[in-house]
């Protein structure tokens, strides 16, 4: 009989840990459930019989293991979700699809998790109070299959949750796609400037000083430079680590917070691109939501965080309220100010026509292509200018290096 190491919480609310025998996952849990322990960890031991795990004890207990929480790639999420709303769409009971679901994940903490969420459905929860035991799926992901599974479209709703997930990793890929150039440039600039001023200067400098020459001022600027990057360059790191810690400890604080993305938004170029791909994410959130059955009130609720800009935060807060007040959804977008002219007329026409949900997601389709559009033209604008700045910065050394050697050469003829 397989042996379980187990890990719950006693009717009197304090945690315990052991082994027990039982004949399956389910058994055990119902043998634990009826002394009243609330199991939060259930796991077959490795081998090795209990005694012998008792008789090594003292030495047993000495060894222990910090596991931190694996991350889970989107990518992988949106391919099981897929798998799922295929098997349950085929006429596969939930149960043994989330089964072959976990022989066919590959990936180890995902594997895991969906053997978590089919235990917890085969003791007769549902899928989406299982998968928020798991502590892994947000509230958007849980809200959509609570809503399937609510209307009896568990299949369509997982497959427009798969659309919904590869969507935004299709997004993200792109944009880190056509970043990835310019910040290798930058990255180089930095490493050359860095050798030049750190190891190729000193050398030049000190036979320039032991002259007892008049070195110009950029000269001097330049080697001013290069001493307090050779002396301070610790310095530099902690005044640099101090403005990031009160950067988010400023963000932390829902004042902050609020500050940084209006600033963030009102500046050139990037203001529009964060503009853009808030709205996008906003509006493709809820149009799934609304296409899942989950009511507006909620969809607002939830797709609010999915923006991640306290602007539209707010602004999604007062459209909520609006619509509570009997308002249409259209009439708080506009008032907010924060949505440009088309976003708002295509939502009247989709409240209008009674089509909502099919024009937030073509909304979000929009303006997805107008963030790829934008990033691409500010990476083509930033590539001339990092060569400038590294080409200029490379000059400045230069010149601040020849032209006294030609002065010194000039006084030795």
């Amino acid at each position: 009989m397989p042996v379980y190491a187990y890990r719950g919480v006693n009717q009197a609310g304090k945690p315990i840990k052991g082994t027990l025998s039982a004949e399956g996952p389910r058994a055990a849990r119902a043998q634990m459930r009826s002394a009243g322990v609330f199991l939060t960890e259930l796991n077959e031991s490795d081998g090795g019989s209990r005694d012998e795990a008792s008789a090594g004890g003292a030495r047993s207990s000495l060894n222990f293991e910090i596991k931190l929480p694996q991350r889970i790639p989107a990518m992988e999420v949106a391919m099981s979700t897929r798998q799922l709303a295929t098997l349950v769409s085929a006429g596969v009971p939930l149960v043994e699809a989330l089964s072959a679901l976990v022989q066919q994940t590959e990936h180890r903490a995902l594997k895991g998790v969906f053997a978590q969420v089919r235990d917890r459905v085969n003791e007769g929860s549902s899928l989406a109070d299982a998968l928020i035991s798991t502590s892994r799926f947000d509230n958007l992901y849980v809200s959509m299959v609570r809503a399937g599974e609510a209307s009896g479209a568990l299949d369509a709703v997982l497959a427009r949750v798969a659309d919904y997930l590869e969507d935004q990793v299709r997004l993200n890929s792109r944009v880190m796609s056509i970043l990835t150039y310019p910040l290798f440039m930058l990255l180089f600039a930095a490493v050359v400037v860095g050798v030049m001023v750190t190891l190729v200067l000193p050398q030049i400098t000190e036979l320039l000083i032991s002259q007892n020459l008049e070195l110009p001022w950029y000269t001097r600027m330049v080697i001013a430079s290069s001493d307090l990057l050779r002396g301070y360059w610790w310095l530099l790191i902690l005044i640099g680590g101090g403005i990031a810690m009160i950067y988010r400890a400023v963000a932390r604080t829902e004042a902050g917070r609020f500050f940084l993305d209006r600033f963030w938004l009102g500046f050139p170029v990037v203001g529009r691109v964060i503009r853009f791909l808030a709205i996008a994410r906003f509006t493709r959130t809820l149009g799934s939501l609304l296409a899942s059955s989950v009511n507006i009130v909620q969809a607002l609720t939830i797709a609010r965080h999915v923006s991640n800009n306290s602007i539209f935060e707010r602004a999604a807060d007062e459209a909520r309220e609006s619509i509570l007040e009997g308002a249409a959804l259209a009439t708080p977008l506009r008032s907010s100010g924060e949505f440009p002219p088309m976003v708002t007329t295509m939502v009247e026409v989709g409240e209008r026509t009674g089509d909502l949900e099919s024009m937030l997601i073509k909304v979000a389709d929009t303006y997805e292509e107008q963030v790829e559009t934008s990033v691409t033209r500010l990476t083509s604008l930033l590539e001339p200018i990092l060569i400038l700045v590294m080409v200029g910065i490379v000059g400045i050394i230069i010149m601040a290096v020849l032209m006294p050697m030609l002065q010194l050469t000039e006084s030795i003829g």
